[in-house]
C-alpha cells in the first residue's frame, strides 16, 4: 500500500493541474542566465521575510522589495533595499522574485491582481514562493507561471525566526529538477538545508506534514513540562533531563515551551517574536484537508488542530505557537492576564 506521503504526492501532481505540469517539464530555464548582480525581488516582510531579505542583501545580492507595511520595507531600505510599490513593479525589474506570505489567498491576490506579479513578470523570471500555503495553490501559480514564459518553483521553509536570522533555514523546494540547482544556489544566502522534494506542490506536501508532527510534539512537551512542574519538579533540571533521553525533540531541546529553560526563544520573551498561533492553526488546516482528500488517519494531528482552534479564541492567537504551554496551565483565560 503507498505510503501518505506517495499518496499525498501523487494526488497534487495528477489531474486538472497535469496538462500545465507537463508542458512545464519541458520548458527550462538555465540558471547560468541569471547574474548574480542582477536584481532580486522579494514580497513579503514580516517576522521569516524580513530576516531573509537581509541575509540576500548581505551575501551580496542587490534587493528590490515590497510589503503592505511600510514600517517593514523602511527597515529593509536602510539594509540597502530598493523599494517597490507593488508586487508588479518588483515583477518589472528582477528576473529572480521570492515570495513569503501568510496564506492562500494572500499568494494568489501577490500574483494575480491588477497590480501583481503576473502583470508585468519577466520571461525566464525564477519564482520561489517560500509561503506555507495549499499545494493545490502552488500548482495553479505554477501553471499561470507557464503561460508569461516564467518558472515558478514552491519553497516553504523551517526552523523559525532564529534559523530566518542566521541564515540556516531548510527549504523543501517543489518543482523542476532541470530547474532546482538555480533554485538552490539563491536559497543558499538564506537557508543551509536546500531539498527538493518532487514537484511543484511537494515542498507544500512536505510542510504540512513537518509542520503537524511540529504541533504534536510541541503540545506533548507542553503537557510533560506542565505535568512534571505540577510534580514538583524544576523545569530547567526536567528538561535537560528529557533532552539526554527518549523523548528528547526539537520542542524540548532547541524551543522548550516553559518560560525561563532556555533563552533567546519566544517562551522566555513572553511567547513575542515567534511563529503565530493563528499560523499554526492555518497549517493544521491545511493538513486536515490533505488528511481528508487522502483517506489518511491523522487523529494526533487532528487533535492538534482543536487544540490550536481553541487557542486562536483567545489572547494566544498572536502570541508564538508554543505558548500552547500557557493555554494548558490557564485553559480558562480569554484574555492576557485576566
Amino acid at each position: 500500500m503507498a505510503s501518505m506521503g506517495s499518496r499525498i504526492v501523487s494526488l497534487l501532481t495528477t489531474g486538472k493541474y497535469a496538462p500545465v505540469i507537463n508542458f512545464a517539464r519541458r520548458f527550462s530555464v538555465s540558471h547560468q542566465q541569471w547574474s548574480r548582480h542582477s536584481k532580486v525581488g522579494f514580497i513579503g516582510l514580516g517576522q521569516m521575510g524580513g530576516p531573509m531579505a537581509v541575509n540576500l542583501i548581505q551575501k551580496g545580492h542587490s534587493v528590490v522589495v515590497y510589503d503592505l507595511s511600510s514600517e517593514a520595507t523602511e527597515r529593509l531600505q536602510d539594509e540597502g533595499a530598493e523599494v517597490a510599490k507593488s508586487p508588479a513593479e518588483v515583477a518589472s525589474k528582477a528576473d529572480r522574485i521570492i515570495s513569503m506570505l501568510p496564506n492562500s489567498e494572500h499568494v494568489r491576490t501577490c500574483y494575480t491582481a491588477d497590480d501583481g506579479i503576473f502583470q508585468s513578470v519577466q520571461a525566464g523570471t525564477l519564482i520561489l514562493d517560500s509561503s506555507t500555503i495549499d499545494p493545490t495553490v502552488s500548482k495553479e501559480m505554477a501553471g499561470l507561471a507557464v503561460k508569461k514564459g516564467a518558472v515558478f518553483m514552491d519553497a516553504p521553509v523551517s526552523g523559525g525566526v532564529p534559523a530566518a536570522k542566521g541564515g540556516t533555514l531548510t527549504f523543501m523546494v517543489g518543482g523542476e529538477e532541470q530547474e532546482f540547482e538555480a533554485a538552490r544556489e539563491l536559497l543558499s544566502a538564506m537557508g543551509k538545508n536546500i531539498v527538493l522534494c518532487g514537484r511543484v506542490g511537494s515542498g507544500q506536501a512536505v510542510k504540512i506534514c513537518n509542520n503537524m508532527l511540529l504541533a504534536i510534539t510541541m503540545i506533548g512537551v507542553s503537557e510533560t513540562m506542565n505535568l512534571g512542574m505540577r510534580l514538583g519538579l524544576d523545569p530547567k533540571v526536567m528538561a535537560g533531563t528529557i533532552n539526554t533521553a527518549t523523548g528528547r525533540c526539537w520542542s524540548s531541546d532547541t524551543y522548550n515551551p516553559v518560560p525561563g529553560v532556555l533563552p533567546n526563544v519566544p517562551s522566555s520573551n513572553d511567547y513575542q517574536g515567534g511563529f503565530l498561533t493563528a499560523l499554526m492553526l492555518k497549517d493544521l488546516g491545511l493538513a486536515q484537508n490533505a488528511a481528508t482528500a487522502t483517506n489518511s488517519p491523522t487523529p494526533l494531528g487532528a487533535v492538534a488542530h482543536q487544540i490550536y482552534k481553541l487557542m486562536s479564541n483567545t489572547y494566544l492567537s498572536e502570541r508564538d505557537f508554543s505558548s500552547v504551554f500557557r493555554f494548558l496551565q490557564e485553559p480558562h483565560k480569554k484574555e492576557d492576564g485576566n
